[in-house]
């Protein structure tokens, strides 16, 4: 893994941008796997803004995120749908054909799970990944004890990861118990992963990361095996332990 050490969360936004701009450029027909929270706000932003000034063009750019809440439909306010049309999709030229995201509101949760899997499987899969932490280690919404095999799926979202997303919804009581996420293994089979991590409420979960062991009860460990994983953290994140 290669880790690039940042000032701060604006830094760490700023190259993480940087570095999903030049893959398109070199690559316009990529597919980028997204990811949702606070993390990734700011790249997304100075996505937008590289867009307006620039016109880094997003027309061939096929795009898959993570995960989505079951039970919401894609025009709900707490949606992940809604979540990246407001803070990318309606600010650059992608085609909306090309944005894929889980549907959460759908009747067969099963299928949409298999579907989503074959769908990455017959774009010739994800070229680049973004990737948030949580603090229990969890990559996606894919929860401690998750197979390192597990392809798309339905998971329960445990009570430390309604908890920290309470803050989108009204109340704790709004927050799904569960979700749809592409499994340990779709991630994995990503060809490059950029992990952001900023703050130190995360700082625990970077140094698990970094120098604990690859299990399953910590998911994000398994990263150490993946050969083209770019960590971008910022100082707060990274903490004295860690800063070399």
């Amino acid at each position: 893994m290669k880790i690039l050490q940042v000032k701060h969360y604006d830094e760490m936004s700023q190259k993480a941008a940087e570095l999903l701009i030049d893959r398109i450029r070199r690559s316009p027909g990529i597919n980028l796997g997204l990811a949702t929270g606070g993390t990734p706000v700011g790249l997304y932003a100075q996505m937008v803004n590289d867009h307006q000034k620039n016109h880094t063009s997003y027309r061939d750019v096929t795009t898959f995120n993570l995960d989505e809440y079951m039970g919401l439909s894609g025009e709900d306010p707490n949606s992940y749908r809604l979540f990246m049309d407001k803070h990318l999709f309606n600010h650059i030229d992608i085609q909306k054909s090309n944005t894929h995201v889980p549907i959460g509101d759908t009747d067969n949760p099963n299928q949409q799970c298999s579907d989503y899997e074959n769908l990455i499987e017959r774009h010739g899969g994800i070229d680049l990944q973004v990737l948030g932490i949580g603090s229990n280690g969890h990559i996606g919404f894919n929860e401690p004890g998750t197979s390192f095999h597990s392809e798309t799926h339905i998971v329960e979202l445990t009570p430390s990861t309604r908890e920290a997303n309470a803050r989108y919804f009204n109340s704790l009581n709004e927050v799904p118990s569960h979700a749809i996420s592409m499994g340990i293994a779709s991630i994995m089979r990503s060809r490059e992963i950029v992990l952001l991590v900023s703050g130190d409420a995360k700082r625990d979960a970077l140094e698990h990361l970094l120098q604990g062991d690859v299990n399953e009860s910590f998911p994000a460990s398994i990263l150490k095996t993946h050969p083209a994983v770019t960590i971008i953290a910022d100082e707060a994140a990274i903490g004295k332990t860690l800063a070399p």
